[in-house]
């Protein structure tokens, strides 16, 4: 018993040491410096496209109409947002177009149709973005109604159709 402890132990021992020797290598003064190094040119190169910052020096200026232009890096944290935005809208798009389904009535063209004024009091309680939801889904081509923008009570008699 006491042979098998002792080896145990001692791989324990040298196990502690081969770490010890990894982290002495990543804590070295030579590994921080290139570390450090790294984290300033690449703040560096940031801050050059960087609209905010003192030193911004832009080597790339997209004119409107060219490819890139309004769009944000490819890859970017940006990017993922505006993609999760993108789906959290056509979510919402999607959910109003079905309540409109079902709540509406078919029209003689078989398209389903309801009254601005029905829709909010039935929306109210899921959303309150419904007014941004119709312009959204308008501007999407999955719906239409008359008007700029639908007004709770002057509006209540507006018919929106689901087109698809």
């Amino acid at each position: 018993m006491k042979y098998t402890i002792k080896n145990e132990m001692e791989k324990k021992e040298a196990s502690d040491e081969g770490n010890v020797t990894k982290m002495a290598q990543c804590n070295t003064v030579e590994g921080l410096k290139e570390s450090w190094q790294k984290w300033a040119n690449d703040h560096c190169e940031y801050q050059k496209h960087n609209p905010f910052s003192s030193n911004r020096t832009i080597t790339v200026q997209f004119q409107k109409g060219e490819e890139g232009y309004g769009t944000p890096k490819e890859g970017s944290r940006t990017q993922q947002r505006g993609q999760r935005a993108h789906a959290h809208i056509e979510k919402e798009v999607d959910e109003l177009c079905m309540i409109i389904k079902s709540i509406g009535e078919t029209g003689g063209d078989g398209k389903p149709r309801v009254a601005f004024g029905p829709l909010f009091e039935r929306y109210v309680t899921i959303s309150n973005k419904l007014v941004g939801v119709l312009l959204t889904a308008r501007k999407h081509g999955r719906i239409s109604f008359e008007g700029e923008m639908l007004w709770q009570r002057r509006d209540d008699d507006v018919i929106i159709t689901v087109l698809e």
